[in-house]
C-alpha cells in the first residue's frame, strides 16, 4: 500500500511529471508526423481579468459556442493574490469571428484554480470543479446558472452556487482534472485525487437534498495490489448504469495504475479492477479519462509511459491492447475524442502544441500529428465541430495560454 503520510503530496504528481518532462523537450522533434494545417487563435489569455493558463478542454453548446475554464487570473483576486483564482469563460460565434466573455471570476471561498472542464447539466447550467478553494481550501463543486432573462450585453455574468466544499477527510480533496458526469436523475458524479479513508482519492456522488446537496462516497482507493490510487480523471457510465474510470497509480506490483469498474447494488457500489498497467507493456500511469465506442470498447491515454490503448469486452472478461506508443516525454493528461469514422483525437501535454489523430486500418492505427501553433503544453481534450475542425486549449504560450482551432 502507498503510505498514508505521502497522500497529501500525490495530487501534485501530474504537475511534477509535467515540469520534469518539459525539460526534455528541446531534444525532441515531432516534425516527421506533422501535417500542414491552418491554426487560428480564438483567444489569447493575458493572465489578467480574462484569466490565464487554461488547463482543461472546452464544451460546446448547440449553437457552436464554447465554454471553458482558466486556472488563474480573473477580476477578483480574493484569497489568491496577484495570480487570481481563475475564471469560467465563453466564446461566442459571430459573423466576423469570435467574441470572448468572462462568465465568472472565482475569489477563493467560492473555489479557486479550476482545472477541469465545465460541462452542461440536465438543467442547462454549467457544472465544474475547482482544485483548490471552497469553504475549507481543498476544492469545490460548483454550478453556474445563466441569467434568468435574455441579456443584450456581450458580457452577462452567470450566478455561481457552490454545491459542495471538500473537507480533506474521508470525503476527498483536490478534484483536479476530472470531468463531472450525471445520471438520469440529475445526480453528479466525480473523483478526487486525494482524501478518502486511505488518503488516495475517492469516487463520489452528489445528490440534491432539501435545497442543498449531499455527498455519498462510492469508493475510497486503497492503493494496494488489488486497488488503484490517485484517480486523475472522472468517471463514465455504461448503458447498464455502471461507472468506469482510471487511477494514475496502484494496482499490482508495478504501481502503474488501473482501469476500474463500479457496479451499483442495493447495498452500495462494488469495485472490480478490469486492468492493472505494467511497466513491461510500455503503457503506464493512465491520467486521462475513458471513452466508450458504440461496441462497448474503452479507449484511453497514459502519461508515465505515453501511449493510447483499447480495452475490449471478451467472453465475460476484458482484453487490453496498446494502440500506439509515443516518445518518452510526450504524455497525455486528457482523454480522447472519437469522430463518426472511428478516428481518435487527443493532445500530448508534454509536447509543443501537439494534437494527434489516430486512424484505424486493418487492425492497425496510423498517427497524424498537428503542430505549429503559438501556444504550448495542451492539457485538455479535443472537440470537433460538424465541419471536422479541432478545438482545444494550450496552458502556455501566445500570452498566458490560448484557445485555438485547427483546420486539417
Amino acid at each position: 500500500m502507498i503510505p498514508h503520510a505521502k497522500a497529501s503530496r500525490l495530487h501534485r504528481k501530474l504537475s511534477c511529471a509535467f515540469f520534469f518532462a518539459s525539460a526534455l523537450l528541446l531534444a525532441i522533434s515531432f516534425g516527421p508526423f506533422s501535417q500542414a494545417q491552418t491554426y487560428t487563435a480564438l483567444h489569447s489569455f493575458t493572465g489578467g481579468s480574462d484569466g490565464g493558463q487554461p488547463t482543461a478542454g472546452l464544451s460546446m453548446d448547440q449553437r457552436g459556442n464554447f465554454y471553458g475554464t482558466a486556472s488563474q487570473g480573473g477580476q477578483t483576486q480574493g484569497q489568491c493574490g496577484s495570480l487570481g483564482c481563475g475564471t469560467v469563460f465563453k466564446l461566442t460565434r459571430n459573423a466576423s469571428g469570435w467574441t470572448f466573455a468572462v462568465l465568472y471570476s472565482f475569489s477563493g471561498p467560492d473555489g479557486s484554480s479550476p482545472q477541469a472542464r465545465v460541462v452542461f447539466g440536465p438543467d442547462g447550467a454549467l457544472y465544474g470543479t475547482t482544485n483548490d478553494g471552497g469553504a475549507y481550501g481543498y476544492g469545490a463543486v460548483f454550478r453556474l446558472s445563466p441569467p434568468p432573462h435574455v441579456c443584450a450585453r456581450v458580457s452577462c455574468p452567470w450566478t455561481e452556487t457552490v454545491l459542495y466544499s471538500f473537507h480533506a477527510g474521508d470525503d476527498g480533496q483536490y478534484p483536479g482534472y476530472g470531468d463531472l458526469t450525471f445520471d438520469q436523475a440529475g445526480n453528479v458524479y466525480g473523483t478526487t485525487s486525494a482524501g478518502g479513508d486511505y488518503g488516495l482519492g475517492v469516487v463520489y456522488e452528489l445528490s440534491p437534498s432539501s435545497g442543498g446537496w449531499t455527498e455519498n462516497i462510492l469508493h475510497g482507493f486503497a492503493g494496494n495490489s488489488t486497488d488503484g490510487a490517485v484517480p486523475a480523471a472522472g468517471v463514465v457510465f455504461d448503458s447498464a448504469g455502471n461507472l468506469y474510470g482510471t487511477t494514475l497509480l496502484g494496482g499490482g506490483s508495478d504501481n502503474a495504475g488501473t482501469i476500474y469498474k463500479l457496479t451499483p447494488s442495493a447495498s452500495g457500489w462494488s469495485e472490480s479492477i478490469l486492468h492493472s498497467f505494467t511497466v513491461a507493456s510500455g503503457c503506464a500511469e493512465p491520467s486521462g479519462g475513458l471513452l466508450f465506442d458504440s461496441l462497448g470498447n474503452l479507449y484511453g491515454t497514459t502519461l508515465g509511459q505515453p501511449a493510447t490503448y483499447e480495452l475490449s469486452p471478451s467472453n465475460g472478461g476484458w482484453t487490453f491492447r496498446v494502440l500506439y506508443r509515443f516518445s518518452a516525454a510526450t504524455g497525455s493528461f486528457a482523454g480522447m475524442t472519437m469522430d463518426a469514422a472511428g478516428n481518435l483525437y487527443g493532445t500530448l501535454a508534454l509536447a509543443e502544441q501537439e494534437v494527434f489523430r489516430l486512424t484505424p486500418s486493418d487492425g492497425q492505427w496510423t498517427l497524424t500529428g498537428f503542430d505549429g501553433g503559438l501556444g504550448s503544453f495542451p492539457h485538455g481534450s479535443v472537440i470537433l465541430d460538424a465541419g471536422g475542425n479541432l478545438y482545444t486549449t494550450a496552458s502556455e504560450g501566445d500570452g498566458d495560454g490560448v484557445v485555438f482551432e485547427i483546420t486539417p
